[in-house]
């Protein structure tokens, strides 16, 4: 099979990265399991975005502090100012964020709700219920399917890739038992975090980082291999299998973290390394698997309105939070290194990208700030794919 682009991985990254590229380029994505199961689609807090000229600062600030300022201060920056190109574009294809009028049809920022998170100074957080990210995934898989150049292989995990001289020409890959050989000029690696290599954790279980493993094997560059974040709260249960995530915006709406005594012991809105140490501690000190998380101070239409999947889900595992407290517990969640790439996403290996959770292009540092991960896999997806763009103008 030969293509111009190749992509592995169909979320978010991944797919806004095939959506920004010319209609002309003939494109094949592989995705490990279904289209549909990327972390992605687990999304619940929102997507992060400048809101004014004068939130810049901010936002950087807020970034930086989060991260232990070890962020690459010029990935921020990018960002951040290409924060609301990119909105407008997942507008474009359909996706609808929580407004003030929904009558309102055309892009206004003022329409927008803003909803604030851990760490973040001012509210800047656009939302649509507590799924954001099933609902950009959602239009952005249904735009993709529109498109005729962009073939989507399901089922097709990646097994190894094709290259020449520390160039990148294809991957090889396995599906229904069967190897086939993609190749390409230019490959994007978009396979998520590494949530499926721990007990416990918020990721989808079949995301390994395979991606991650290849580069090993072929010398790309990884950087901060060890800057794993865990989330302060995922629904503690004693079943077997993903965790789930109990949104950091229920905390940014007034929920609140208590003992088992019923006393609060944290500041619920610091940075989530900071809560999870704190939970963590406050465990051991009652001798718990979990603390307690209260919604009480939340209205009720609040709660209904803007988080009606967590109040199901928790109503299904027997807990109605209008009414008493959720135990929670953290939970691996993200992965902030991965293969290190500059600000066009480029890696080590020539015509290789990676965008997405399995790369490492700096915007978080040591500790991600909440919301900025939907935002970061869109804004560097899209300068791979003009960066894939501009070098074949340039080659013609």
């Amino acid at each position: 099979m030969i293509a111009d682009v190749v992509i592995v991985g169909t979320g978010v990254s991944g797919l806004f990265c095939a959506l920004s590229l010319p209609c002309e380029m003939q494109i094949v994505m592989l995705t490990k399991s279904d289209v549909e199961s990327s972390d992605s689609y687990l999304a619940q807090g929102g997507i992060c975005v400048k809101r004014d000229e004068d939130d810049f600062d901010a936002f950087m600030e807020d970034t930086m502090k989060a991260g232990h300022y070890e962020n690459r201060r010029e990935s921020v920056s990018i960002m951040i100012e290409d924060s609301r190109e990119v909105i407008a574009d997942l507008v474009s294809y359909g996706v609808e964020f929580t407004k003030k009028d929904n009558n309102i049809k055309c892009l206004d920022w003022d329409n927008f709700c803003y909803t604030k998170e851990g760490a973040h100074s001012k509210a800047r957080i656009l939302y649509h219920q507590d799924i954001t990210g099933e609902e950009i995934t959602k239009k952005l898989i249904a735009e993709a399917k529109k498109r005729a150049n962009i073939t989507i292989l399901e089922y097709t995990e990646m097994t190894d890739i094709c290259t020449q001289q520390n160039v990148c020409k294809g991957v090889l890959a396995k599906k229904d038992g069967e190897e086939i050989e993609i190749l390409a000029q230019d490959i994007v690696f978009a396979t998520g975090g590494i949530g499926g290599n721990y007990t416990h954790s918020t990721n989808f279980p079949h995301l390994t980082g395979d991606a991650l493993e290849i580069a090993k094997k072929y010398g790309i560059v990884l950087e901060h291999m060890d800057y794993v974040q865990i989330h302060p709260t995922s629904l503690y249960s004693k079943k077997e299998g993903r965790r789930f995530l109990i949104s950091e915006s229920v905390r940014g709406e007034g929920a609140i973290l208590l003992d088992k005594e019923g006393n609060r012991f944290v500041n619920e809105l610091l940075p989530r390394d900071v809560v999870t140490e704190a939970i963590h501690k406050q465990m051991e000190k009652d001798g718990t698997e979990h603390v307690w998380l209260s919604l009480e101070q939340i209205p009720s239409q609040t709660i209904i309105e803007h988080f009606p999947n967590i109040y199901k889900r928790c109503l299904e595992e027997g807990y109605d939070v209008l009414k008493e407290p959720i135990p929670v517990v953290p939970a691996q969640h993200y992965f902030m290194g991965g293969i290190k790439v500059d600000s066009d996403s480029k890696t080590s290996m020539e015509h290789l990208y990676a965008v997405g959770e399995t790369s490492c292009n700096g915007v978080h540092g040591k500790n991600r700030l909440a919301s900025n991960s939907l935002l970061e896999s869109i804004v560097f997806a899209k300068r791979a794919a003009k960066h894939i763009e501009t070098c074949r103008t340039k080659e013609r």
